[in-house]
């Protein structure tokens, strides 16, 4: 006889009771930023930005950008392991469709659970399909941050402005006082 293997399409796996943050950082001063892209049209761009704009304004060390294999999917979790190797916080984006917001989400998750402090990024627009698997994931109180949409068909000065925007969320999510 044959066994197949039953598998929970609930995501309600062993990992998915943890709902405790990583240690926050106070300061950003040196700290290693990590962007993770999950290929959806100006999320690199969102990304630099925000990147920058902490190197700038909160004297972050360098960034570094790792982008996942599809936007649809969370993201492998052998590149889940080596962001929380190389780096100190992680800001992930963008969600700007529903199962790309869902996944955006569930990265910033996994992060967290991985022990990096992380601020996941959707659009205001699919704000609900994020928090919905924030609740599926088992942290129905993960915060994460919503850009105005849309995100995809803006011009760079535009994607500057929603980066500037998110700045304050960015910080705020991290838990950083200085």
């Amino acid at each position: 006889m044959v066994q197949e293997l039953l598998l929970d399409p609930t995501g309600m796996d062993e990992r998915a009771a943890d709902s405790t943050l990583s240690p926050r950082p106070t300061s950003l001063r040196g700290l290693t930023i990590g962007l993770l892209d999950n290929t959806k049209p100006n999320a690199t761009n969102l990304l630099r930005e925000i990147g920058e704009e902490l190197q700038r304004s909160y004297g972050a060390g360098e960034t570094r950008l790792y982008t996942k294999d599809y936007f649809g999917t969370p993201a492998a979790d052998d590149l889940i392991a080596q962001i929380a190797e190389e780096v100190d916080v992680v800001v992930t984006a963008v969600g700007d469709c529903g199962s790309c917001s869902a996944a955006t989400v569930a990265d910033g998750i996994l992060l967290e659970r991985a022990g990096v402090p992380t601020v996941s990024i959707t659009s205001d627009s699919f704000f609900p399909s994020g928090r919905a698997m924030a609740k599926v994931q088992g942290f129905p109180g993960f915060d994460f941050f919503a850009v105005k949409h849309p995100v995809a068909s803006l011009s760079a000065d535009e994607i500057r402005e929603r980066a500037l925007a998110a700045i304050p969320e960015v910080v705020r999510i991290l838990g950083v006082e200085e």
